[in-house]
């Protein structure tokens, strides 16, 4: 099983821009589709985006399209997630994930999830 760690979460203003890093152990990287999900206090938890094993094709929530990329690095094991134009509500626990491809990650059939890594946007 895959171990992931996510790590760039923080505190920033509205219209900031933050980018989220998820690094996973394994030499099997590389075979993997890899996701964010996102959950806000007292909701559930929600996808973001997801990125096939080779870098495309991607996947986003209708709320982050043109404001937020996924990207991956299988060199570095690691997924990173840039947001940009960052609201109030984008406020949350921001959750990597992996998957057997990205429409299933987009369905939520998930083989492993990181511990989060919290996402502060402030009015």
């Amino acid at each position: 099983q895959v171990q992931l760690v996510e790590s760039g979460g923080g505190l920033v203003q509205a219209g900031g821009s933050l980018r989220l890093s998820c690094a996973a152990s394994g030499r099997t990287f590389g075979s993997y589709a890899m996701g964010w999900f996102r959950q806000a206090p007292g909701k559930e938890r929600e996808f973001v985006a997801a990125i096939s094993w080779s870098g495309g094709p991607t996947y986003y929530a209708d709320s982050v399209k043109g404001r937020f990329t996924i990207s991956r690095d299988n060199a570095k094991n690691t997924v990173y997630l840039q947001m940009s134009s960052l609201k109030p509500e984008d406020t949350a626990v921001y959750y990597c994930s992996t998957g057997s491809t990205s429409v299933s990650i987009l369905r939520g059939m998930i083989a492993s999830w990181g511990q989060g890594t919290q996402v502060t946007v402030s009015s």
